[in-house]
């Protein structure tokens, strides 16, 4: 395929010629044109189809871990005033462009329900503004119930068994060993959760019975996890949910000390969790 780089000179009437412009010019042009159409086609991407995320907190562990980043599918659950950003950031010229309202619409358009299990992303019902990541426990009109850190739905117990201990290094340095389960939902879904506290604050709740088009989350670090079960953040309306988390595409142990040191590169390398690059959430 050939590039049309430059423009011909063409016969004038007068019977002189007339030069539209150097080549360096017409491949300035052509570099600009590249550019605004990439630009395009990323903001497309970004409002419409696929939007990143990065986990800031352990809330998720050991299934999403700090410095973990992900796709955001918005195709999953069709789209929704909180589905759109309110701006879109221009860091090369740090410029915020206004993209919507602080409410647009009401509604879902080309709406599909969240299923059980999924990981979603939603924007937290108190203000509407804060995101927020947990898993899709409770659908509408289910009973939810936590008994000695054992969950409910609908007055089944959902099955728990234990399995190998999650291992992290905190900020301080110093490795931790938590108690890991495999829980496995009514539809079959498998994931796994952490139980490190006996009688936590979130082990013994509810029951809650899910109201309509909303749904009830929680988050798999149970010990750790400001979510459904407790009232600053309740039942989450269908309406707030941006999308669902698909793909982690790159990881960091940011959350490690001295694992990531911005002025030692050296240390880059060690820094990225390798095995987590390119792999699904689940």
């Amino acid at each position: 395929m050939s590039l049309n780089l430059g423009s011909r000179a063409k016969p004038a009437s007068s019977g002189s010629t007339r030069s539209t412009g150097t080549p360096e010019d017409s491949g300035w042009s052509e570099g600009a044109r590249i550019v605004v159409h990439a630009l395009l086609i990323a903001f497309v991407v970004r409002v419409f189809l696929f939007q990143p995320f990065n986990i800031p907190s352990g809330s998720m562990k050991s299934t999403l871990l700090v410095g973990d980043f992900l796709f955001v599918s918005k195709l999953s659950y069709g789209y929704s005033t909180y589905t759109f950003p309110e701006t879109i950031d221009i860091p090369l010229i740090r410029v915020s462009i206004p993209l919507r309202p602080k409410h647009m619409f009401g509604g879902r358009f080309f709406a599909r329900e969240p299923k059980r299990g999924d990981v979603a992303v939603f924007k937290l019902p108190r203000d509407n503004s804060t995101d927020f990541i947990k898993r899709v426990i409770g659908l509408p009109g289910d009973e939810i119930e936590t008994k000695h850190g054992v969950l409910f739905i609908n007055g089944t117990e959902v099955p728990k068994r234990p399995i190998a201990p999650f291992v992290a290094v905190d900020e301080d340095g110093v490795k931790q060993t938590s108690p890991r389960f495999e829980e496995t939902l009514p539809n079959g879904v498998k994931y796994t959760v952490l139980d490190t506290i006996e009688e936590g604050p979130g082990d013994n709740r509810g029951p809650y019975k899910v109201p309509a088009a909303h749904y009830f989350m929680m988050g798999d670090n149970r010990d750790n996890s400001t979510d459904s079960r407790f009232i600053q953040v309740g039942f989450v309306p269908f309406e707030n949910f941006i999308g669902r988390a698909d793909l982690i595409f790159f990881s960091a142990a940011i959350d490690e000390k001295d694992a990531c040191r911005a002025l030692a590169p050296w240390t880059w390398p060690g820094c990225v969790r390798w095995r987590r690059l390119i792999s699904l959430v689940r």
